[in-house]
């Protein structure tokens, strides 16, 4: 299955990362019946009743592990999520909120209680916390993803700790722009500033070789080398009352990363010092390894999602899949609508070979004109200065890469 049964290397590794990527679960963050805490003031007023609520006490404990690595020269970043059962809990619903609507009403209302628990908690360590809201379009836009790195290095460079969590009030499946859970947004954002670690804190504790849930012989996988398709196909379906994320989606997020070059540890998130005992070279959860990275441009390429397709005939296929550009006699069919610079899919006409992601030089209605030309008429039929490459190499990946 690519599994190796440990390395003591790999795991010693984690001790000298720089950078490193916190994603903190729903179920990991908020308390349950094993977390009790005390609160005062309007907040104990504000929970009165309730189930649940952030754990103030871990969050605390978090916090004085960042705090720790940011005194020995280490900048973190925490992916947070909880907003949307914060705020199911602000208004005493008991049972996993599944209405478009209301999951953005409980995301607006938790959102806030969220952060001032973060600014609280983090405070009492000197820390700063900066929240950042983003959505998908912050990675499909080449510019916006830009500017949103670079706003992420200054705040490094001042000290504070980036809090991300999805905008779940404006981030909706139904117009294309969420991320669907915070294991791929954590992925996401380890690979775009290119993180050494990625540390997933929930109530799944590790990768187990099979369904601890039905399988009560099931045994945890301490090292990941390389993600076979047989390991994606043991995953299971999403977690519980208000989180979205399960296994499944941890190994979604774990790709993404190693693409970076990041390595990525699963662990119980109620471990104790669990941060700090992972990035000492604890054998605690699983631990995927890294071993190879794309180059930046690339991952961006790979993971942005595509604003149409286009079919080639493999004579086209076999070009590209050998570093050479895609030229518009290879293409046989042209499906959405997209600019000149857009992420497109590329695929054979059977759709079964395949597939890469491009940056097209083209637009779609340029692609429509000059469907099986040759290079050479692209000028007569689009006007002088036309481009007479589709895409690039160095714009084009492989999704198997």
């Amino acid at each position: 299955m690519g599994i190796e049964e440990g390395s003591a290397e790999a795991r010693a590794s984690l001790a000298s990362a720089n950078r490193i990527v916190v994603k903190i679960g729903t179920n990991t963050i908020m308390r349950n019946e094993d977390s009790p805490q005390r609160l005062c003031g309007a907040r104990a007023e504000a929970v009165r009743g309730f189930e649940g609520g952030i754990d103030v006490e871990y969050l605390h404990r978090a916090a004085a592990q960042i705090a720790e690595l940011a005194r020995a020269g280490k900048q973190v970043i925490v992916v947070t999520s909880g907003a949307i059962g914060m705020g199911a809990l602000e208004l005493g619903l008991s049972r996993r909120v599944t209405e478009l609507r209301m999951r953005q009403a409980c995301a607006a209302i938790g959102q806030i209680a969220l952060m001032d628990e973060y600014r609280r908690a983090f405070g009492v360590f000197g820390l700063t916390p900066a929240q950042l809201l983003v959505t998908r379009d912050a990675w499909d836009n080449r510019s916006a993803y830009l500017n949103l790195r670079a706003s992420v290095e200054a705040l490094l460079e001042q000290g504070a700790v980036p809090v991300f969590n999805e905008n779940d009030v404006v981030s909706t499946a139904e117009i294309g722009n969420a991320f669907g859970d915070n294991d791929q947004l954590s992925a996401y954002i380890a690979s775009k500033v290119d993180a050494e670690v990625l540390l997933i804190l929930s109530d799944i504790d590790a990768l187990y070789d099979a369904d601890p849930k039905s399988d009560p012989a099931a045994r945890p996988i301490p090292y990941v080398r390389e993600l076979t398709a047989e390991i994606l196909a043991s995953a299971g379906g999403a977690g519980s009352e208000f989180s979205t994320g399960g296994m499944a989606t941890k190994l979604k997020a774990v790709a993404i990363a190693r693409d970076a070059g990041c390595k990525v540890v699963i662990a119980d998130g109620r471990e104790r010092r669990v941060i700090a005992r992972v990035l000492a070279g604890e054998a605690i959860g699983t631990l995927f390894d890294a071993v190879h990275a794309l180059k930046n441009r690339q991952r961006w390429i790979k993971n942005s999602r595509p604003q149409g397709s286009i079919s080639v005939d493999q004579g086209a296929l076999a070009a590209i899949k050998a570093k050479k550009s895609l030229l518009p006699r290879g293409i046989v069919g042209v499906e959405g609508r997209f600019g000149r610079g857009d992420v497109v899919l590329v695929a054979g006409a059977d759709r079964e070979t395949g597939a890469a992601k491009v940056v097209t030089s083209l637009s779609s209605d340029e692609l429509e004109r000059v469907i099986g030309r040759t290079s050479a008429e692209l000028e007569a039929i689009l006007g002088a200065g036309a481009p007479k490459v589709v895409a690039r190499p160095e714009e084009t990946v492989f999704l198997e890469e």
